[in-house]
């Protein structure tokens, strides 16, 4: 049985995140070793209870019918370019790896192996984002593992078990409307993006509510028009 993946985060944080220190808050943090927005977003998690929650971004892609930020041509350019840029105004470290995206379900298979872990799954996030490398040559591959301590990961990543979790933990995702990564999920809150922390930690800091009675009103606004063609979600039971 895989452990809850719940562990305490000491990591640099905004001076936003220096007014909550003090509170102890469980959340759902969703994530995907692709995407440099969720290795910024582990940067800022401090003070936070969470509990993580490794998807297959793709999965999620297919699933709503979207296109993700690296498959069209000028937000591709863009994306990277702003990733960049905000990861040096962070003072994080940031290389991109050879080729982007890549697959990674290795990776969070690995990382499910490991009982989702934060020391892990911060590991992980630091051999793609920070030492720009992946698993796709069998001596970075083996080096993660020894480094992780996963004896024979091919083997232990290829477990029925662990690929039935990850498919597990992103239809839950899909389940709960989680339709991007990085999100951090508060009760029945979803709050998608590196951009979206200070929004759900100023909700969770007014007790899990909004105080304006216009983020209701926004939430039932009907819709005035609709592009044609445009897929519809799949449907899900």
């Amino acid at each position: 049985m895989r452990a809850s993946g719940r562990e305490w985060i000491t990591v640099q944080t905004l001076p936003f995140f220096s007014i909550l220190t003090a509170m102890t808050v469980s959340v759902d943090w969703y994530f995907d070793f692709v995407s440099p927005y969720s290795y910024i977003c582990l940067h800022r998690l401090g003070g936070l209870n969470v509990s993580y929650k490794p998807v297959l971004f793709a999965g999620l892609l297919n699933h709503f019918g979207q296109k993700g930020p690296a498959e069209i041509t000028a937000k591709r350019v863009f994306t990277y370019r702003f990733v960049l840029w905000q990861a040096k105004a962070l003072g994080i470290p940031l290389r991109f790896p050879h080729a982007h995206p890549f697959n990674p379900i290795a990776l969070l298979r690995l990382a499910l192996a490991c009982d989702c872990r934060l020391d892990s799954i911060t590991r992980i996030f630091r051999f793609v984002w920070r030492d720009g490398r992946l698993p796709d040559l069998p001596i970075e591959w083996a080096e993660l593992a020894d480094e992780l301590g996963v004896c024979n990961a091919d083997a232990r990543t290829a477990d029925p078990e662990i690929k039935q979790a990850l498919r597990d933990e992103t239809d839950a995702a899909i389940k709960r409307g989680v339709f991007g990564v990085p999100t951090l999920a508060v009760g029945d809150e979803l709050f998608w993006g590196v951009d979206a922390t200070d929004m759900a930690l100023d909700y969770m800091h007014a007790g899990g509510r909004y105080r304006d009675p216009e983020y209701a009103r926004v939430q039932q606004l009907p819709a005035a028009a609709a592009r044609e063609g445009v897929r519809a979600p799949t449907k899900r039971s």
